[in-house]
């Protein structure tokens, strides 16, 4: 059965968003798109919520200065196209990317099932999505890229109010002072 990742660039305390709504302050260099672009490679499916959805939909056709090497950049938008993408949003009638459903509502089973037929993993995105996924049980690990920034504020990276035991599969250090730290969900 393929495993279901939550995987989300944070700050210390745990915030994904600063109060503004803006991620101007997360760390941003080739080395961390690296790992991204390398994460992608095993991922065959994207479940995302509305915003998350409408913030990738960049990578469908990127234009103008890419963020990174035009390679890399050129590489990680192949890998995101290639993959299916559902979009799980109340409002959200038709999807302006490729390979792309829309589903109305949370649904557990029906992201059990596309767990237990999938080839390759899944992710999640959207902290809100995410955080329906991870109490309904079904995030099987999750990966924090840790920003060395204490924001005091904004979108939560988790959700409150309900515990979850993880244990430690992995960390790593990059140059800029990001930690990813790699956990598997105890269930």
């Amino acid at each position: 059965m393929a495993k279901l990742i939550y995987a989300i660039n944070e700050s210390l305390d745990g915030y994904i968003e600063d109060r503004q709504g803006s991620l101007d302050w997360s760390v941003s260099d080739d080395e961390l798109f690296s790992f991204w672009t390398d994460f992608q490679r095993s991922i065959g499916t994207y479940l995302y919520g509305r915003r998350m959805y409408d913030a990738m939909v960049y990578w469908e056709n990127p234009s103008g200065q890419p963020f990174h090497d035009p390679k890399a950049s050129q590489e990680f938008s192949r890998i995101w196209r290639n993959a299916h993408k559902t979009v799980f949003s109340r409002t959200l009638e038709k999807a302006s990317t490729g390979n792309t459903e829309i589903v109305h509502a949370f649904d557990a089973d029906q992201i059990r099932q596309l767990k237990a037929s999938a080839a390759e993993d899944l992710t999640i995105g959207g902290p809100d999505f995410a955080g329906q996924a991870l109490k309904a049980g079904l995030v099987d690990d999750c990966y924090f890229l840790v920003n060395p920034i204490i924001l005091g504020g904004g979108k939560r990276a988790l959700p409150e109010n309900h515990q979850i035991q993880l244990q430690l599969l992995d960390l790593r250090r990059f140059r800029s002072g990001v930690v990813m730290l790699h956990y598997r969900v105890a269930q």
